[in-house]
């Protein structure tokens, strides 16, 4: 079996023969094989282990197959478990039917084929198996998702700090000997051909400092995102001729932690640069608002609108910036949606701003309630 990982299958019957039988037929397939008598106890193993199958029967005293397997599928854990029903009587088309509802993948008849039932088995846990594989993969690119826009970050605010202390000052210190030549030189000549470098100089520091400020504005460390955004959306109205209003609630916005300030800052640059380059908009209008429990940012424009097969996602019409969008909202654990607004386009971001420790235990809060609700049935 190599060092593949082993799961867990719960085999579930009322008669220990049987269980006995299931679990020589199963050896071989190198898992690892949990028992259980009742219904009442399968669920504390469900509870307690990440089980692949659950090998049940469907007649047994007191809960019965059908009620486990519809008990099971109303965790949100055991959504996706594969259910095999195995059954010494003869089942009619209604009871497979009433079965494949409460989300049996399979029947099995006794008596059982061993090689039948270590196939069915054997491909449901190599699903399991390789469904968790594909998660710590995911898991792992969304991780190195979020390392690499951090980097980035990182990058942009280095850059703009270089660009300003660094070519910035050089360029101002140009400015003044320019100047300084001016003032001395006597020659007309000499006198117009340095004021047009001073202008190219003037010219130069302002792209400086409009680049430094749109690789890393730094009001957004200084004070925090509402100035920033304000001090953006005024120099983007002016630079691209669209009227961006800007709106929060609460009016002094408060301070949010510097990563969530950053993502939120990124999205709505991402969104009205997307309303500059596609929307042919005239207006357009930003909202944060920031409440007990979340904060949320709002960007809206009067334009064109927005194509239905970019609103439903499909990866082959999402460019960068909206995917960079998705992959910062989800660092957060929050929600991004694009719609129409009749007219023109409306982009919503959600971010959860709970402490990460309360989350977890309300999570664990709400699975222990299910978890009491189904043992006490």
């Amino acid at each position: 079996m190599g060092n593949r990982e082993k799961v867990n299958i719960l085999m579930v019957d009322d008669q220990p023969a049987k269980l006995l039988s299931y679990e020589v037929i199963l050896a071989e397939l190198g898992e690892n094989l949990i028992k259980a008598n009742s219904g009442r106890e399968a669920l504390e193993h469900l509870l307690k282990e990440d089980v692949a199958v659950v090998l049940m029967d469907v007649s047994m005293p007191e809960i019965d197959g059908f009620e486990l397997a519809d008990m099971i599928r109303q965790h949100p854990r055991f959504q996706k478990t594969a259910i095999i029903f195995i059954s010494g009587v003869h089942l009619t088309d209604l009871d497979r039917l009433k079965g494949y509802q409460r989300g049996a993948v399979d029947y099995l008849s006794v008596p059982v084929n061993p090689e039948l039932l270590r196939a069915k088995v054997s491909v449901f846990a190599d699903l399991h198996r390789k469904t968790h594989q594909l998660e710590a993969l995911n898991r792992e690119l969304r991780t190195l998702s979020s390392n690499l826009i951090a980097t980035q970050d990182d990058e942009r605010r280095r850059i703009a700090r270089e660009l300003h202390d660094s070519l910035g000052q050089e360029l101002s210190a140009a400015k003044m000997m320019t100047d300084k030549i001016i003032m001395l030189n006597r020659s007309a000549e000499s006198t117009k051909e340095a004021l047009e470098i001073s202008n190219l100089i003037d010219h130069s520091i302002q792209q400086v400092r409009s680049i430094s400020y749109l690789l890393h504005p730094p009001l957004l460390d200084e004070i925090g995102l509402q100035s920033a955004l304000q001090f953006y959306l005024e120099g983007f109205t002016k630079r691209s001729g669209i009227e961006i209003i800007l709106e929060t609630k609460p009016s002094s916005f408060p301070r949010l932690t510097a990563e969530m300030e950053t993502a939120m800052f990124r999205i709505v640059q991402e969104a009205v640069t997307n309303v500059f380059r596609h929307s042919g908009a005239r207006a357009a209008w930003v909202a944060l608002v920031k409440e007990e429990a979340r904060v949320m940012g709002t960007i809206r424009d009067n334009g064109k609108g927005i194509a239905d097969d970019i609103i439903e996602g499909r990866p082959d019409r999402i460019g960068v910036g909206i995917g960079g969008m998705r992959q910062r909202v989800k660092e957060f654990g929050g929600e991004l949606r694009i719609g129409s607004a009749n007219p023109g386009t409306i982009v919503e971001v959600t971010f959860p701003i709970e402490a990460a420790e309360g989350d977890s235990q309300t999570g664990v809060t709400s699975i222990n309630r299910a978890t009491q609700r189904e043992v006490a049935l």
